[in-house]
């Protein structure tokens, strides 16, 4: 009997143990997806709208105008939570253009965190 005593002792250390890594790795990716970065500054001579589409949450758009005095191109960058992220279609626009660049999150995802303009 004490042969069964002492697997019985393990099997409850081995379960306190799963369940402690269990707890610690859930805890990892909730305080990963949390966390928010500033969002980056409009590139100079450029004016941005950014948002989401109105009828789908996971589609992001950044609107903009050329109100430089050089061509410049830029695109939208989206933080897509449990997704991975991604980046939009490059737009290159000439001084007093406005083009549109949009970009889609992965639909098994929770959807867009932050919208970006990058240059």
């Amino acid at each position: 009997m004490k042969l069964f005593t002492g697997n019985k002792r393990l099997r409850s250390a081995r379960r306190t143990v799963a369940a402690a890594s269990m707890a610690a790795a859930l805890a990892v990716p909730v305080t990963a997806v949390t966390a928010t970065a500033a969002p980056a500054a409009i590139p100079p001579g450029l004016s941005c709208d950014t948002g989401k589409h109105a009828i789908d949450d996971y589609t992001g758009f950044a609107l903009c105008r050329n109100n430089g005095s050089r061509t410049q191109t830029f695109w939208v960058h989206l933080v897509c939570g449990w997704s991975p992220d991604v980046d939009g279609n490059h737009v290159t626009l000439r001084p007093g253009e406005s083009g549109q660049s949009t970009a889609h999150c992965g639909k098994f995802g929770t959807g867009i965190g932050e919208i970006h303009v990058r240059p």
